[in-house]
């Protein structure tokens, strides 16, 4: 996968960008994206996720991620031409406040590396077309996902 960190605040500590980059990698592979397929992740702070959430989802709170899925609604005929033509999927933007994301480990009893491999994972199916509205999906999304991880070797 064609991935685009950006970490410019330095908020997610540096040790943590090989998990994240692996973590793409082995999720892109295990759901089907081809190497050219591409993502981008924003590391963001918990004000900056919270007015994004406020202003994109009515939504007055910090939250661990928020994604931007660019083929939301696209036409598959469309997005079969680009594959024909060797176009690159642009698939769109994670958001990541990674300071929220460790305070969810601390309360979860995870460890961070786990919490953030969750995050990453999460937001990843979701700009991939996983939901988790209806049960059914639920189920789908949350056992691929645990498959992601637990391959990886982050383990509940």
């Amino acid at each position: 996968m064609d991935l685009e960190i950006n970490n410019e605040e330095n908020l997610l500590p540096e040790k943590f960008l090989p998990e994240v980059k692996d973590l793409i990698e082995l999720g892109g592979k295990k759901i089907g994206h081809n190497n050219d397929t591409e993502i981008s992740i924003n590391f963001v702070s918990d004000n900056k996720i919270h007015e994004i959430n406020k202003k994109y989802r009515n939504k007055d709170r910090v939250t661990d991620v928020i994604s931007f899925a660019i083929e939301d609604g696209e036409d598959p005929a469309l997005l079969e031409i680009f594959k024909k033509e060797g176009i690159p999927r642009d698939i769109g933007d994670l958001f990541i406040a990674p300071h929220f994301v460790f305070q969810r480990a601390i309360e979860l009893n995870h460890s961070q590396e786990r919490e953030l491999g969750y995050t990453v994972v999460h937001g990843l199916l979701h700009l991939s077309g996983y939901d988790h509205i209806k049960k059914a999906d639920a189920s789908r999304m949350m056992a691929i996902q645990e498959e992601i991880l637990e391959s990886y070797g982050l383990i509940k």
